[in-house]
Formats: structure tokens, sequence, C-alpha cells
């Protein structure tokens, strides 16, 4: 057991000894004066718009739970519309056409504009999860807050997908620019 620990630590350096060599940052990475990096100031930049229905909000408030890390109250800059939707399909279906367990899919396609003017377009992209519970013969209380937890996983799966292609195209940006 002492030979495979001191191989992980080797391991470990060496990969990130490559990574670093290659260029490799985090996308949350602060600069070099210890302060935000440009993606979780950009993200902090954002105001999500309001999302219609009990999942519309729970994706609404796990971006800005995601965005507002910090809580450094920054100015906002930057709209983002969020189409989000949650389909629900009943699998492992019994003899007699039961399912006993509910597939959910929610998918979301979203738009990041400017608050300029124009409402000028930057970005724009979609996000998906998939998640699951099974279906048991309980009392309505437990089988709603059954489905609210699944709600609650899957737009957290679906916000941290649109928070990374967001801070990805934040730091690609700033790149650019300092290029």
């Amino acid at each position: 057991m002492t030979t495979v620990l001191p191989r992980r630590r080797l391991l470990t350096l060496a990969t990130c000894g490559v990574l670093s060599g290659c260029g490799f940052q985090p996308v949350y990475m602060p600069t070099a004066s210890g302060n935000a990096g440009p993606a979780q100031r950009e993200l902090a930049a954002i105001q999500v718009a309001l999302l219609p229905d009990r999942p519309g909000q729970l994706l609404r408030q796990a971006l800005q739970d995601r965005f507002e890390r910090d809580g450094s109250g920054v100015a906002r800059r930057y709209d983002l519309e969020v189409t989000y939707w949650v389909t629900g399909e009943g699998i492992a279906i019994q003899t007699d056409n039961t399912a006993t367990r509910l597939r959910a899919t929610g998918s979301a396609t979203w738009t990041l504009a400017a608050q300029d003017p124009v409402h000028t377009q930057l970005t724009k992209g979609s996000a998906r999860s998939i998640d699951g519970f099974n279906i048991l013969d309980t009392q309505y209380f437990a089988a709603d807050m059954e489905l609210d937890a699944l709600y609650r996983r899957v737009a957290d799966a679906v916000a941290d997908q649109i928070t990374l292609q967001l801070a990805t195209y934040f730091r690609k940006r700033a790149a650019f620019a300092a290029s």
C-alpha cells in the first residue's frame, strides 16, 4: 500500500506538469493578484430572465447560485434568456402496463445578449440532462417530494452545463482580447 501512494503522487505531479506545459488553466482560475478571473467576473454580470413553472424556477435559482458565487454585487451587463422544459417517460413497464420507473429529460436552449441598445446576441447554446426515480406505492406527499428532488437534480445538471459553456466562452473571449 505504501508503494501505491508515491506512484499516485508521482502520476498526479506528472499530469499537472504535462497539462501546465500545454497551456491548460482551470476555467475559474483567479488572476495573479488573487482577484476573480475573467470567467467569474463575467458570470457575475449576467441577469437571468424569469422562467415559468416550478422546473424553470429551479433552473433559474441554480443558475443564479452559480453566477453569484462570491456575492460581490457586480453590475449586470448581460441578459441570459433560457427556454427550459422537462419531459417524463415511464419505463420499466409491468405486465399490467404500469410503469415502475420515471425517466425525466431536462432540455434547455439559451441565448446570452449584451444589455446594449440593440441587445446584441453574444453566444447561444443548449444543455440536456437525464435522471429518473422509482415509482413506489407511497403516499402522495412522498411521491411529490421525490418528483421535486428529481426536478432539482435535473436543473442542477443543466445549470452546470450552461455555466461551463458560458465560462468557456468568457475565457476564450478574454484570451482573444489579450492577444
